[in-house]
């Protein structure tokens, strides 16, 4: 017992000198209750409300890599309306729920391309836009765990494609929008994949685009083409035209395919480099500063874990400044 009371002193004091890092209301029974000020053994600071012992409430937390949050939080974990300022200047701002962008909400990343809409468990998913600085092209429409897939559509500066999307990839009937009054109809269809060995695994392939006819616009609320422009264009016209067509679908299918994800780390948001506006489309694209999200999130999370005033918090906190 009595060895047992020695080597528990040097314990208890440092728990001791942890709560001294704290500067703020408690309630009856000596918790962290209302609002408060705190400094952790890693470096970390919060300011704001706290109920018994935990973060709840409005409050900022600054982390030492220059990342910071300000906004609703619930039992130590972000939720309501906040915005996080990551380390690489790129910013979310929106709904949160457990700790993650959930909701509606815009994220601006450090490349400058942004998005707005919806969003759940970290991921873009729902309803949303993506704009792209470099070229002003953005994509308008659905979003499935982070990949464009569903009704959307593609808009460059004199032309748009519009139709469904899989995967990231465009797919099945479409039809491209030109500036000078006219529409491409036809679908991507799924390229047969050069037989390798067969030891080797699958690698994606992009969709062809394969035009069917050009028709003039087509009014907002209908959704047939009209009967091709034979009697509308001259031959010449129509020529110009499908060299036009071709030339923007050809450049768009050079694009080399990547994936299109929402995993980073907080701290350096998971956008990966982009591809030119026009090129998006058609291969899964990664966004630059996706990456970087999910493992931003999980750095800066694992340093706020902690900071209560109970036994249990003040443990975590030891073995997290270790």
């Amino acid at each position: 017992m009595r060895l047992q009371s020695v080597r528990s002193r040097p314990l208890k004091q440092f728990f001791s000198t942890l709560d001294q890092e704290y500067d703020g209301e408690r309630n009856s029974e000596g918790e962290r209750h209302g609002h408060g000020k705190a400094r952790l053994p890693n470096g970390d600071t919060y300011d704001g409300e706290y109920e018994h012992g935990l973060r709840s409430g409005q409050g900022t937390y600054r982390f030492r890599n220059g990342a910071c949050y300000t906004g609703g939080y619930l039992q130590n974990k972000k939720h309501g309306q906040g915005t996080f300022f990551y380390p690489d200047g790129s910013k979310y701002e929106g709904d949160w729920v457990n700790d993650q962008r959930h909701g509606y909400g815009k994220y601006m990343y450090a490349n400058g391309d942004t998005y707005i809409g919806e969003w759940f468990n970290n991921n873009r998913h729902g309803q949303g836009t993506y704009v792209y600085k470099d070229t002003g092209s953005k994509y308008v429409g659905g979003w499935v765990n982070g990949n464009q897939e569903g009704e959307a559509e593609l808009i460059h500066l004199n032309h748009r494609f519009k139709g469904k999307f899989l995967n990231g990839n465009p797919l099945g009937r479409g039809k491209y929008v030109f500036d000078i009054g006219c529409e491409q109809h036809g679908e991507y269809i799924e390229a047969e994949q050069d037989k390798g060995e067969e030891e080797e695994p699958s690698l994606l392939v992009t969709p062809k685009w394969k035009a069917s006819e050009i028709t003039k616009l087509t009014p907002q609320g209908e959704n047939t083409p009209f009967p091709r422009k034979t009697s509308l264009v001259v031959a010449a016209e129509a020529e110009a035209v499908e060299e036009r067509a071709a030339a923007a679908v050809t450049e768009e299918e050079k694009m080399p395919a990547t994936t299109v994800t929402d995993g980073s780390a907080e701290g350096s948001d998971d956008e990966p480099s982009l591809h030119e506006a026009s090129r998006e489309v058609f291969s899964p694209v990664k966004y630059a500063g996706e990456e970087d999200e999910g493992s931003r999130e999980e750095e800066n999370k694992d340093q706020e874990d902690h900071g209560t005033t109970g036994l249990e918090d003040k443990e975590d906190e030891s073995k997290e400044a270790e």
